[in-house]
């Protein structure tokens, strides 16, 4: 990925969505030849010269100070995510240190897989910043199966999203929120690893073969995928409107544990009961199939 062209389109995008009304600025008249912000009142408002946010914009955020990234990010009114974009892209750009970030884990230790087997009342699972599924619980396994009845390995759920849409949009309610989603925080990913070559390649392929996809990722948005709620349509046990909590892992770092729930005596409290007796009896299948077979 061309780390000055995200930069320049970063930046030009946050600044072209705020009126000079909501940054608290006269407007003029009412004939601007740009839309939202003009780079000068960007500038005054970040407390940088003209000339300085102009190379900014450019592509160029290296030698830029913490202080600078800050007033930047408030003059933009950028949200928590947009900020770690800012600062991500700035690091990549050499500004505090030129450290190169490294590729997303593809495996996990044993330990995780324990620690998954071990929830057993809840879909619980582990991806890394590209989407890529590395490891599931036996309800994780049971609630995405159309997910993973793509026999390509690691399962991807962006890959789902977008290059199976018919299926997607089945399965996830609120499609066009998860696809949002899915494209912004893989251009949070992009923004952290900019040099990661599966990243590159996924970005890729989506690119060539969705057009949605290449929308959204045109927007320039990111976003945090921490907690909230999801509509899920099973196709054995239904609907199952379940909170999630996606946490990151310390002990390795790049990595996301997502565990799905429901209040206590909900509707899909009892789903999950539900989808629990359907995952046994999937799993009961082969081993009676087998022994018809002999």
């Amino acid at each position: 990925m061309d780390l000055r062209s995200e930069i320049r389109e970063f930046l030009s995008s946050r600044r072209a969505r705020i009126t000079p009304d909501q940054a608290g600025l006269p407007a003029y008249g009412g004939n601007r030849r740009v839309k939202g912000l003009r780079r000068e009142e960007v500038a005054m408002l970040a407390g940088v010269s003209v000339d300085y946010y102009v190379r900014m914009e450019r592509g160029s955020l290296a030698g830029a100070s913490e202080s600078v990234l800050d007033a930047l990010a408030s003059a933009l009114m950028l949200d928590e995510a947009e900020r770690d974009h800012l600062f991500a892209l700035a690091r990549e750009s050499g500004t505090r240190g030129g450290r190169r970030g490294r590729g997303a884990p593809t495996t996990i230790r044993p330990v995780l897989h324990q620690v998954l087997d071990a929830i057993t009342e809840a879909p619980a699972w582990i991806r890394n910043g590209r989407h890529d599924v590395l490891a599931m619980n036996r309800l994780a396994r049971a609630l995405y199966s159309p997910v993973l009845a793509d026999p390509r390995r690691p399962a991807n759920t962006a890959r789902f999203v977008y290059l199976d849409p018919e299926a997607a949009r089945e399965f996830f309610v609120d499609y066009d929120r998860i696809a949002n989603d899915a494209a912004a925080m893989l251009r949070l990913e992009a923004g952290r690893n900019p040099h990661d070559r599966a990243l590159i390649a996924l970005v890729g392929e989506l690119s060539t073969r969705s057009e949605l996809f290449r929308q959204r990722w045109a927007s320039q948005d990111v976003r945090f995928h921490r907690s909230g709620h999801k509509r899920l349509r099973h196709p054995a046990v239904g609907q199952l409107d379940l909170d999630f909590e996606a946490m990151e892992l310390p002990s390795e770092p790049g990595l996301q544990l997502n565990v799905y729930t429901a209040p206590a005596d909900s509707p899909a409290a009892d789903g999950l009961k539900l989808l629990a007796s359907w995952a046994a009896s999937q799993e009961r299948l082969p081993t009676e199939q087998a022994s018809t077979a002999h």
